[in-house]
């Protein structure tokens, strides 16, 4: 059974429970007060004929009814009553619509209340059927009880005009019942185009899945409504804003999680933010917002994705030093294949010397520099990463030296190799471009200088190309700021600063004596990195 059949059943049904419920209480309070009614008339009509001294006066006479009788049915006929009976106390009928009747005991059984000198309305069995009436003492000069009025009114009569009353409520309730009808439909119709024509069925499945999909995702996940509420929050949301686990963030204010938090602004206006750099929890994040709207492109709140700045970095160093690897072995190719053509010819030019003294000079070269790398530089990362440069350097005709008094044996455990990778490789990668684009110089040099004295570790890279712009100097370290041209610039020295902070150092740089650039960078051996600061 489809959803827009469900809730029109539902509707339905609940609608007529509730008819059904109020016509019996309707039907109920009509027969009450019909009945209240009906009684208290009778009662004042009994308490009227009491006091009608004509009719205590008969009480004396040898034939009461004579007089009563017909005083008795004049009052009856102008008030409606079905029965207006007067008796004596001990029940002997004066008066009643039937003659034949005069002189017989009055019935019922509900005279003893009124003998004691107490009105009362009651439900009885007379001798015209069951009666609702009101019996009213008739009292002497004295006070004493002499007498007994009962005006009654048939039940069948007010059975009747409850009929006529419940027919009434019963059109009105079908109507009621059809203008329902109309109106469920309405709101079935109305209630399936905002959840898009699904069913409950798919609701339960799309949520289950939308569960599992933001678990899934690495990226923090945090919504809120234009109050600020939050409605929706993954578990990679607890781990970056250092909340345990099993902390609920649902329907908790924005404000009290995140306190500087700009999701009100953007549930306000409605602009959306990208790539937001901040610091949340002493970790750099980068965040994404975009505000949420309705069927009637109204914003009626915001979404958050922020994901940890190291990640970015990590990915991006990755692919940098994937990038790295293959240039140097591309680099070593590219060279050995010339070297391997020389001498492939100088052996069919019977150049035997020849060869042999270019194969010796190559291998003294390439031996001297790795002996060089293992013996002061240990760590095969780092050694690794200076020779792939050594060959792209070769290849780019660009002299790469490291300096003889550089030692690199010393570094601690807790310094990240990945993040001394990330700093030489970049500083290097962006002298060679340097002097590849503005070099005028007839030999294009980078030094590199590492050494591990003292309580620092000490890297320096030293260019011959043309400087920094004074123009770039004060902000050369932030991402996108580069004074080379093209798309995709700024990112390496952007690196190269954010790996230095973590390690807890600092860089500077400064012109050369050649007219390029040193960089400088200070690590110190036994100081903890720094894990951001602020909220």
């Amino acid at each position: 059974m489809r959803l827009q059949t469900k809730l029109i059943l539902l509707i339905c049904t609940l609608l007529f429970s509730v008819l059904t419920l109020a016509a019996g209480v309707v039907e109920y309070m009509v027969t009450s007060m019909m009945e209240d009614q009906i009684g208290t008339r009778a009662l004042k009509v009994a308490e009227t004929v009491a006091e009608i001294p004509e009719i205590r006066q008969a009480f004396k006479l040898a034939e009461p009814s004579s007089v009563i009788q017909p005083l008795a049915e004049q009052i009856r006929e102008k008030t409606g009553a079905l029965y207006l009976v007067i008796g004596n106390r001990e029940g002997i009928r004066y008066s009643h619509p039937v003659p034949e009747r005069i002189g017989k005991e009055m019935v019922g059984g509900d005279n003893g209340p009124v003998l004691e000198g107490k009105s009362i309305i009651s439900k009885a069995e007379g001798s015209m059927g069951p009666s609702l009436r009101g019996k009213v003492p008739i009292r002497g000069e004295n006070g004493d009880v002499i007498g007994i009025v009962s005006v009654g009114f048939l039940l069948d009569d007010i059975n009747r005009w409850d009929d006529v009353y419940q027919r009434r409520l019963l059109l009105i309730s079908l109507a009621a019942l059809a203008v329902a009808m109309a109106g469920a439909v309405v709101i079935a119709r109305g209630v399936r185009r905002s959840i898009h024509g699904l069913e409950p069925e798919e609701i339960g499945t799309l949520y289950m899945e939308k569960k599992a999909i933001l678990e899934s995702i690495r990226e923090a996940i945090l919504a809120v409504d234009r109050n600020g509420l939050i409605t929706l929050a993954n578990q990679q949301t607890l781990r970056i804003l250092g909340l345990p686990d099993d902390t609920k963030l649902i329907g908790k204010p924005i404000r009290e999680i995140v306190p500087k938090s700009r999701l009100l602004k953007v549930a306000r206006t409605g602009q959306s933010e990208f790539d937001v750099e901040m610091i949340m929890h002493g970790q750099e994040v980068v965040a994404n917002r975009v505000p949420v709207f309705n069927r009637q492109n109204e914003v009626i709140g915001a979404v958050v994705s922020f994901r940890s700045k190291s990640e970015v970095y990590r990915l991006a160093e990755e692919l940098s030093q994937v990038k790295r690897f293959a240039e140097g072995l591309r680099a070593q190719t590219h060279e050995y294949s010339n070297k391997l053509y020389v001498i492939s010819g100088l052996i069919q030019l019977e150049s035997y010397q020849e060869a042999v003294e270019m194969i010796s000079k190559e291998t003294d070269v390439h031996q001297n520099f790795i002996q060089f790398i293992m013996r002061e530089i240990p760590d095969p990362v780092i050694g690794g990463l200076l020779i792939g440069k050594y060959n792209r350097a070769h290849e780019l005709k660009i002299k790469f030296e490291i300096d003889p008094e550089t030692s690199f044996k010393d570094v601690p455990a807790r310094v990240d190799r990945d993040l001394l990778v990330t700093i030489i490789g970049n500083l290097t990668d962006n002298a060679m471009e340097a002097l590849l684009e503005y070099s005028a110089a007839d030999e294009k040099k980078v030094t590199l200088f590492l050494s591990d004295y003292g309580e620092d570790l000490m890297i320096e890279c030293e260019d011959n190309g043309p400087g920094i712009p004074d123009e770039w100097a004060e902000n050369i370290f932030q991402k996108g700021v580069s004074s080379k041209e093209g798309e995709h610039r700024g990112i390496g020295l952007a690196l190269v600063k954010h790996a230095v902070d973590k390690l807890g150092g600092r860089i500077l740089h400064e012109p050369s004596g050649e007219g390029g650039t040193v960089f400088s960078v200070v690590i110190p051996k036994r100081v903890e990195p720094k894990k951001g600061e602020g909220t």
